[in-house]
């Protein structure tokens, strides 16, 4: 990357009212044509929303970007429309068995206007409050029950493949554990056993750190600082580390950039979560300080090797590894080139990464994870990524949902992805703009508690 060290949030002002008025245009388009019996909507095809996916894990991003544009522009029909969908289709997601995904689709709906309540911004309700609060409850404690155990003595939120699978994703899903947690909650086990939602988020966390983070500190052959493993597998008879796996990216030895964004930003982000707790908290847990050290050098690792391997814009190709890119010689010395012949870019992982580069930059007031975040920002909300067309339900273009099962639009010979959105890059995109704007307006910070 090359990073502008220039930048300012207020130099993002035009363009972030830009994302903003795009993104209405997006979401009225979405509500108007979109039959809620085919469930949640995942990409584009053509510029249209489609459903297709392994869970129902996009549809609180539907759903939150309603809420988000509300609270950017204060349009109350957005706030309506973000509340009536959640009350009507979000239950079965508070108390969804299968899936690792609590923090994505109910923190982006009923924790956005839980925040919203608790800052002012909309009427408070008590019934209301307690309601959203329930959710969270649930939310976070049936997240926190999808649990295996490591040989070392923690464990891990297993993934939807089962019990053996460790997903580097569930770093930023992690979110509703934290909130379930900080609204006094436990999980309740066997003999009425109460089970510390915060131990669990720790000792996640860790395991997140150890295996699916690398630190070039001799773990394999390929073991790169800052690198990250989509999957981690482990032995579910004993708990021990097996090997590292890819789903959606190009294989177990390479980096998946959207994965290592959710690293970036989930480590970021649960840094400033744990700012807030007091030392004795945390005690049972290992500490505070040990806790706050290993997020701390995985964020640092992740968004260093991000800066590192990133185009000179701030947007990443799909896989660092991709075996297309060793016929573009110099391509990580250029600016990022969604329309070339070889590989496509992943712009959503550009709008997961922004954001866990300025938190992280924040949270150590450091001005170069800071800058960084506002170049991938200043490049992510303009063209060729920001869409004006009103025709295109998408917000923002050239993301990468599925490249090695093929589910992405292919629409030229060469076979590459490209001129397609996604539910998460929108949703992300909205909540990095919605972070800058807070900053620009001196509005209360943006935390995903309340």
């Amino acid at each position: 990357m090359k990073i502008n060290s220039t930048l300012t949030p207020r130099a993002l002002e035009k363009k972030v009212h830009r994302v903003f008025e795009a993104s209405a245009v997006k979401i009225r388009s979405l509500e108007s044509s979109w039959n809620p019996e085919k469930g949640s909507p995942v990409f584009t095809i053509n510029g249209k929303y489609t459903s297709r996916g392994w869970t129902e894990w996009t549809q609180g991003f539907q759903f939150g970007a309603a809420i988000l544009q509300f609270d950017a522009t204060g349009e109350n029909s957005f706030l309506d429309a973000g509340l009536k969908q959640t009350v009507e289709f979000m239950a079965p997601h508070v108390s969804h068995v299968g899936v690792h995904d609590h923090g994505f689709n109910n923190v982006s709906t009923y924790g956005n206007l839980l925040r919203l309540m608790s800052e002012g911004r909309i009427a408070a309700n008590v019934w209301e409050k307690h309601f959203y609060e329930m959710s969270l409850k649930v939310s976070g404690a049936v997240q926190a029950a999808r649990w295996s155990r490591t040989s070392d003595g923690g464990g891990y939120i297993y993934s939807f493949n089962g019990p053996h699978s460790l997903f580097v994703d569930t770093i930023r899903s992690l979110r509703a554990l934290a909130v379930s947690h900080r609204l006094g909650h436990v999980l309740m086990g066997e003999n009425d056993r109460k089970i510390s939602l915060l131990g669990r988020l720790a000792d996640h966390a860790r395991a997140t750190a150890k295996y699916a983070v690398y630190y070039g500190e001799g773990r394999d052959h390929y073991d790169v600082r800052g690198r990250t493993a989509h999957e981690s597998v482990f032995n579910v008879n004993d708990g021990n580390y097996r090997c590292p796996n890819s789903q959606q990216g190009y294989s177990p030895f390479s980096t998946w950039t959207r994965g290592l964004a959710w690293a970036m930003c989930g480590f970021a982000e649960q840094l400033e979560f744990l700012d807030t707790l007091k030392d004795a908290e945390l005690e049972a847990f290992g500490g505070k300080a040990a806790l706050q050290a290993v997020m701390r050098k995985a964020a640092e690792a992740t968004c260093d090797f991000y800066i590192a391997n990133t185009p000179l814009d701030g947007i990443p190709y799909w896989d660092t590894g991709a075996p297309g890119l060793a016929k573009m010689d110099g391509w990580v010395t250029r600016v990022s080139d969604p329309f070339n012949p070889h590989e496509p870019v992943d712009s959503s992982a550009a709008a997961i990464g922004a954001q866990g580069l300025l938190r992280l930059g924040r949270f150590l007031k450091n001005d170069m994870y800071w800058h960084a975040g506002l170049t991938v920002c200043d490049s992510l909300f303009a063209e060729p990524y920001l869409s004006m067309d009103p025709n295109h339900q998408g917000l923002i273009l050239h993301s990468v949902y599925h490249r090695p099962n093929g589910w992405d639009r292919m629409p030229d010979n060469d076979g590459v992805p490209r001129s397609e959105s996604c539910m998460w890059g929108d949703y992300h995109a909205r909540e990095a703009a919605l972070y800058v704007l807070r900053l620009i307006e001196n509005k209360p910070y943006l935390t995903f508690w309340s």
